[in-house]
């Protein structure tokens, strides 16, 4: 098959902006390539991705209403059970509205790209006899034995320690359990006619065609218990904040940007200090102690905290610390002596991308594995989140901004990352899957 004309993509995908983003990035390449893309999401992010001239289609259920709920929030960001509270007790129960909603998103369409959260897309892909492509954001999701994750509950946190016999039983043990949360997913497919041989959580999430790993092989590299036909591109960048948010910010982006670019101008480069774009929902006293270190190791601060988080600061702040909701991270992280983030994998990317050293203080989900990655390239030292406080991390930060190895090998994987394209590469593969070939 030779695809000549326009080509409808249907990008489907759940989350923060770090799950958002590479897809709103790919489908703007793929507007610039001639193509129509639709961006399948949360009902929240319509005015963000309509301002980008990109197709908008809303699928349930809306990660707008965790910003309003402290209590869902407080259970998706549990260390240990937030995984389960996330998929099995928030997501699945909604999977047969998500379904009739991408359905509906999918009429006319050419190609479907999925992401691992958003857990109707393959059936939907199946039903409609429609090619798709699965996107993984973290290499976490691979579960692979031969290169463990470090997963959130503490007695997993060591689990790559075990001899990969072990760890194959051990994530067949896990693998099982977690195909329980998936019940309704699979009750639908047994109605629809489909098989529920494969768990959706994991194998089922894959497609047959390919899948698309959005994260730099200096990060991860392929490992021989990985679907085969997976396609490392690199990482793909995307970082502003876009219409839609003003009621969560009492500035615009570009009154930030122009008063962070005075602040980084008028002395040595700050800590910056941030929990995303989902952690910072739950920050408990991250933001607080944070403050603490700025002014015990008397450096500058930058703290990216939302207007709810700013509860936890003094009103009256020293001039050697600047506040805001919201920053694109391309203008703040390259200027940093060092970040301090959660972990997650668009914050990562980023603070990898710009070359500075880190501090993470992962909250759960991916976050510690992520974490303990950058901590094996020699750019990070990682701490508990429950261990974060001024007295117990000081010397750790002391040792980030003094040891001159933990920059330079920032600054050597920085190289390497900008060297990659993974919004080219991710492209071209949708295209040659358009075109029935594959190129992996």
């Amino acid at each position: 098959m030779i695809v000549e004309a326009v080509a409808r993509i249907v990008l489907n995908t759940f989350g923060s902006f770090g799950d958002l983003h590479p897809y709103l990035a790919i489908a703007i390449e793929l507007r610039r390539r001639d193509h129509d893309p639709v961006i399948a999401t949360s009902e929240v992010y319509r005015a963000k991705i309509q301002a980008e001239g990109i197709g908008f289609s809303p699928v349930r259920p809306d990660v707008g209403e965790l910003l309003e709920r402290p209590d869902i929030i407080e259970k998706v960001w549990h260390p240990l059970r937030g995984p389960e509270y996330l998929i099995r007790d928030y997501l699945m129960p909604r999977v047969e509205q998500a379904y009739e909603d991408l359905s509906a998103g999918c009429a006319g369409a050419d190609l479907l790209l999925t992401h691992p959260a958003a857990y109707a897309g393959p059936t939907v892909a199946e039903v409609l006899k429609l090619p798709w492509i699965s996107v993984v954001p973290q290499p976490s999701i691979f579960l692979s034995a031969d290169d463990p994750p470090v997963l959130p509950p503490a007695w997993l946190r060591h689990v790559y320690r075990l001899g990969r016999g072990a760890r194959v039983a051990l994530f067949a043990m896990g693998k099982a359990r977690v195909r329980r949360w998936g019940e309704p997913l699979l009750r639908l497919r047994k109605r629809l006619g489909l098989s529920t041989a494969e768990n959706p959580i994991f194998e089922g999430s894959f497609s047959p065609c390919r899948t698309l790993a959005l994260f730099s092989r200096q990060f991860a590299s392929p490992q021989p218990d990985w679907p085969k036909n997976v396609l490392i591109t690199g990482f793909v960048f995307y970082d502003r904040r876009g219409e839609g948010f003003a009621r969560y910010s009492p500035h615009t982006d570009e009154q930030v940007t122009a008063e962070l670019a005075r602040f980084l101008d008028t002395g040595p480069p700050p800590v910056v200090f941030t929990l995303g774009s989902s952690a910072v929902m739950h920050p408990g006293t991250f933001y607080r102690e944070s403050l603490k270190l700025a002014l015990k190791l008397r450096v500058r601060a930058v703290l990216l905290a939302g207007a709810k988080e700013r509860a936890q600061l003094p009103n009256e702040l020293p001039q050697s610390v600047f506040v805001a909701d919201y920053a694109p991270y391309s203008k703040v992280l390259p200027r940093a002596a060092l970040t301090v983030h959660q972990g997650g994998i668009g914050t990562t990317a980023q603070a990898l991308r710009a070359g500075r050293p880190m501090l993470v203080v992962p909250w759960s989900h991916d976050q510690p594995d992520n974490a303990e990655r950058l901590k094996r390239l020699g750019v990070a030292r990682w701490v508990n989140r429950n261990q974060y406080t001024a007295e117990k991390v000081i010397g750790v930060m002391r040792e980030l901004l003094d040891n001159s190895c933990y920059a330079e090998r920032a600054a050597e994987l920085s190289e390497r990352i900008r060297a990659e394209d993974g919004l080219q590469t991710a492209c071209n593969a949708i295209e040659a899957a358009l075109k029935g070939e594959n190129t992996i």
